[in-house]
Formats: C-alpha cells, sequence, structure tokens
C-alpha cells in the first residue's frame, strides 16, 4: 500500500512537471511569437516613416547624435593646422630649415612624418575602440578619449622643435582614431531609417567645420611674426574636450548596444530618452526594442563570432572588403592631394594670403557641400549612384587639373588661379558624393554585430592609404623633390579611374533597407547591382537568439531543457 502510494506520488510529481514544462512552453512560444510580431510591425513602421515623421518623433536622438559627431571637428582643425602650417611663415622659421634663397621650409621627410604621426596614432585608437567600445559603451569610452586630449594639446602648445610635434601628432592620434568610427556607429544606431543617411553624413560636415575654424584661424595669425602665431592655434583646441565631455556624459547609451549585451530594459529606457514625449506617430517602444532583439538574434544566427578574424569569415568578409575600400577610395580619389591645397597653391605661383582664401572657400565646400548630398538624398537618388557618379566628376576635375600644368611660363600666375578655381570644383564634386556619402555607406553596409570592428578595419585601411599618400604628396609638391606642381593630378586622376570601376561592380545599395534586410541580402550573396531591385522577406528566418531568451526572461518566461546559451556564439543551441 505504502509502495503503491509512492507510486501514485512519484506519477503525478512527473506529470505536474511535464504539465509545467508544457505550460511553460505555451508561454514561452506566445511570448516568442509577440516578439516577431513587434519586430515586423516596427520595421514596416521605420520603412514607411518620411523624413518629417523621424525628425519629429527622434528629435533628441538628431541633438545627440550631432553633438557625438562634434567630436570630429577636433581632428578637421588640427590636420588643417598642420597642412596650412607647411605654407606658414612663422611656423616654417620656427621648425623648418633654411633654404639657398633665404626662405624657410619643412623639408619632405619631416612633412610626411608629421603627417603620418596622425595616422599611426589613429591606427592604434582604431583598433583599441574595437575592443573598448563594445565592451564598456559609447558614452564611456568617448569621455575617456576626451579626457586624454587635454593633455595632449599641452604637447602641441609648448613644443620646441619638430620632434615634440610628432609625439603630439601620434598621441592625439590615438583618441581621434576612436571618435572617426565611433560616432558614425551611434549615429546609424540611435535614429531610423528614414535619418540615417543623414545623421551618419553629418560627420563629414563637422569634419569640414574644423576645417574652416582652423582655416580661419590661420588666416588671422598672418599678420603675426612672433611664437604666437602658431602658438595660439594650438592653444584654441582646448575650446573643445570640456563642452563635449559635459554633453556626452548626459547623453543616452545606444540601445542597439545595450540590446547586444541582454539589457534590453535599459535599452527601452535609452530609446525612450531618443525620442519626443509628444509622439504623433502611432511609435511603440516594445516593437523598436523587439526589432533590434530580432535583428541582434538573426545576425546571431548568420554572423557566429565577434573578433577581427569574424570580420574575414563567410559573407562578412564581402562587406569587410566593400567598407575598407569605400573608406580607401577617399584617400585614391584625390582627397590626400587636396589636403595641401595651401601649400600646393603656393607652389603653383599664389601668395600665401590668396592661397589660403582658396582653402578656405574649399573648407567652406566641404561644409556647405554636406547639405547638398542630404538634398540629393532626399530626391531619392542612392548611396550608390551619388558615390559612382561623383567619383566620375572628380576624375575629370583632376585630369582638367593636370592640363593646367601645361600653360607656358607666361601665363603662368592666370594658370594658379584656374588651378584653385579647379580645386573648388573638385572639392564641391567630393562633398556633393564621395566625402560625404561615404559614412553612410560604411555604418550602413556592415553587421551590427561587427560593425564596430568592420568600420575599424576600414577606417586603419582609409589610414593606411593615407600614410601612403601623405609619403607621396610632399615629394610630388615640395620644389626641393619631385616638383610635379598640376601634373600630380595626372597621377590621382589615374588612380580615381580605377575607383570608377570597382565602385560600379562591388558597391551595393542600402537606402531603405532595415539592417535585417541588408543581413540577409549579404547572406545570400546578392549582386551588387541588384541590391536596388531584389525583393526579400527578414521574418521568413527562423531565428533564436541569446538577445532573444534574455528579453523573455525579462518577460517573466521561464527556460528549462533542451536549451542553452552558448557563450562563444551568443546563440541558442
Amino acid at each position: 500500500m505504502d509502495d503503491k502510494v509512492h507510486n501514485d506520488g512519484i506519477v503525478a510529481s512527473e506529470n505536474a512537471t511535464v504539465n509545467a514544462e508544457e505550460q511553460d512552453n505555451i508561454v514561452r512560444e506566445k511570448t516568442h511569437n509577440e516578439i516577431f510580431d513587434h519586430a515586423k510591425s516596427a520595421t514596416a513602421k521605420e520603412q514607411k516613416m518620411s523624413l518629417l515623421q523621424g525628425v519629429r518623433l527622434y528629435p533628441k536622438a538628431v541633438f545627440w547624435s550631432m553633438l557625438i559627431s562634434t567630436c570630429i571637428c577636433m581632428e578637421g582643425y588640427d590636420l588643417c593646422l598642420l597642412s596650412n602650417f607647411y605654407g606658414f611663415p612663422q611656423f616654417n622659421k620656427k621648425y623648418g630649415t633654411q633654404l639657398p634663397d633665404g626662405t624657410y621650409q619643412i623639408s619632405a621627410p619631416w612633412q610626411s612624418g608629421l603627417s603620418n604621426g596622425a595616422n599611426v596614432g589613429e591606427i592604434l585608437g582604431l583598433f583599441i575602440n574595437g575592443w573598448v567600445s563594445e565592451r564598456f559603451g559609447y558614452r564611456y569610452t568617448v569621455m575617456t578619449c576626451l579626457v586624454l586630449i587635454i593633455g595632449f594639446v599641452g604637447i602641441f602648445f609648448t613644443a620646441h622643435s619638430v620632434v615634440d610635434l610628432q609625439v603630439a601628432e601620434i598621441l592625439c592620434g590615438i583618441p581621434w582614431g576612436v571618435f572617426q568610427t565611433l560616432t558614425i556607429t551611434y549615429a546609424s544606431e540611435v535614429c531610423p531609417v528614414a535619418l540615417r543617411g543623414y545623421l551618419t553624413t553629418y560627420v563629414n560636415f563637422c569634419w569640414g567645420l574644423g576645417q574652416v575654424i582652423g582655416s580661419g584661424v590661420i588666416k588671422a595669425m598672418l599678420g603675426r611674426t612672433d611664437q604666437w602665431a602658431y602658438r595660439i592655434p594650438y592653444g584654441l583646441q582646448w575650446m573643445w574636450p570640456l563642452p563635449l565631455l559635459v554633453g556626452i556624459f548626459l547623453a543616452p547609451e545606444s540601445p542597439w548596444w545595450l540590446v547586444r549585451k541582454g539589457r534590453t530594459e535599459d535599452a527601452k529606457k535609452s530609446l525612450l530618452r531618443l525620442t519626443s514625449l509628444n509622439r504623433e506617430t502611432d511609435f511603440d517602444a516594445d516593437e523598436t526594442i523587439s526589432m533590434m532583439v530580432h535583428t541582434t538574434a538573426l545576425e546571431a544566427k548568420i554572423t557566429k563570432g565577434v573578433t577581427y578574424w569574424d570580420c574575414f569569415r563567410g559573407h562578412d568578409r564581402r562587406r569587410t572588403e566593400i567598407v575598407c575600400m569605400v573608406w580607401a577610395m577617399q584617400n585614391l580619389s584625390g582627397n590626400s592631394f587636396s589636403g595641401y591645397s595651401t601649400y600646393f597653391l603656393e607652389q603653383a605661383g599664389l601668395d600665401p594670403g590668396t592661397a589660403i582664401d582658396f582653402t578656405l572657400g574649399q573648407y567652406t565646400i566641404n561644409c556647405v557641400g554636406v547639405f547638398g548630398a542630404w538634398f540629393l538624398m532626399s530626391m531619392g537618388i542612392g548611396r550608390r549612384a551619388l558615390y559612382l557618379y561623383g567619383l566620375c566628376g572628380l576624375c575629370a576635375m583632376l585630369f582638367v587639373l593636370g592640363f593646367i600644368g601645361l600653360a607656358p611660363e607666361s601665363q603662368k600666375k592666370a594658370a594658379s588661379r584656374a588651378t584653385g578655381s579647379i580645386m573648388l570644383v573638385w572639392a564641391l564634386f567630393y562633398q556633393l558624393s564621395v566625402g560625404t556619402v561615404c559614412y553612410s555607406l560604411v555604418a550602413e553596409l556592415s553587421t551590427r554585430r561587427l560593425q564596430i570592428k568592420t568600420v575599424v578595419l576600414g577606417r586603419n585601411l582609409y589610414n593606411v592609404v593615407g600614410i601612403v599618400c601623405s609619403v607621396l604628396t610632399p615629394y610630388m609638391l615640395n620644389p626641393t623633390a619631385w616638383n610635379w606642381s598640376n601634373y600630380a593630378g595626372f597621377f590621382w586622376g589615374g588612380i580615381c579611374f580605377l575607383c570608377i570601376i570597382y565602385t560600379y561592380y562591388r558597391v551595393p545599395e542600402p537606402q531603405g533597407r532595415s539592417f535585417a534586410e541588408l543581413d540577409l541580402l549579404f547572406e545570400r550573396g546578392v549582386s551588387a547591382r541588384k541590391f536596388a531591385s531584389t525583393n526579400i522577406d527578414v521574418f521568413q528566418e527562423t531565428v533564436e537568439g541569446s538577445v532573444i531568451q534574455h528579453y523573455e526572461e525579462e518577460l517573466g518566461v521561464q527556460h528549462h531543457g533542451g536549451l542553452h546559451h552558448d557563450e562563444k556564439d551568443g546563440i541558442i543551441a
């Protein structure tokens, strides 16, 4: 009798366990379906959202993104100082050597060394950012870099020799490298599809703004003949970090980053801080978080790891290649050549004041051109088309520069002014296309799961190419070296033509696509020329991921045997 009661108790207990597990599976399936439906609804709403609706719904996201992007102004300002100082008499007299004609010049090797110093530091900073920002978050990474900048600027301000300047360039390059990619990633993650192209390309406006301010400061210092002519411009770099530090401390963290960390409740709070309290749309924070959860789980299924090596595995290898080349082609299309515009125009025959005026006009175009690119994007012109046609325009302008060099000596003054004018046209073409659209392409074509690392690799190739260009360009332009002057346009025009061929066959169109759609287009190996026309449904895919598990657990769903979390791959197996 006792045995029968005991056995009945075991059976009843087992039945209760089975019933509990069945009930839990029902609840879990219901919750999973709810996440799926919410994600599908949020995706549809985002793709239907107009630009104006996006601004009304996400005004705070626009503000915080623009604030963090302002960090790029610091790099644009300093690099503008350096390239303009090469044509600055006071600076050359302090740090250069005297030529036989009595003038002073920074030698070509030191010009290359100083220009490359920042690139070397940026390469280090970029690789550090690929690990640090994903581990500690975007806000804390940026704030730490701003603190470092405050200390490193002191080296510029007190530099007694060209060696001191070299050290300062390398050290400042480390936080600048972080800013180069983190600002783009943050912009792409805090805004909907309708705003993504505008906020990511705003980074280029900040670059141009820093250059305009730097050129204006240089022009204001031309009348000075003492050491403050170059120390004041360096000291003014301290105006950036403190206000940015306060603002970024108050900024919300990226909700996508929080979702990747399984902190979905914090992600929802961050998302609400990015949106307007007076919502005139059918916005639902839970739906948007579900979309992030679904996309993150889909990427965890497609992309097995989160290391730099994983950027070169499977279909992610193609994404990494395109992002790297899109970055590199900024320099290969003549950008590094234009960075020496003041020095180049002086060698072409203009006086320092007039050369700086042309350069200031070029940098102003760099800012205004961004808004022109926004207008073109709002007209429905895709990123791929803008990039491709922009390269064609740049190629033509570079060859025109080369042919101007064939003008006879008697027409040198007129030819030098024509050179300055063509460089302004080049700058306009560049900012309407390659210079601006690049930032949108690299942010959209990389997967969320590997975005930081993919963009880091792309920007580092940009810097490596920049180092090569910074070695070659001074020799091309320096009168004591190759002295190519305008003929350098032929060299860069030929390189730019090769970039046109690559873009046509390899760079796809991401406009209007959700991150999940882009993931599947790459996974299925769709041709770059067919990206825009290919129909795809991301919700036909079955995904199961650790992020979904975290989200379900926060909703009160318990998980039992049969599913486990693979720490390495981040997948529920």
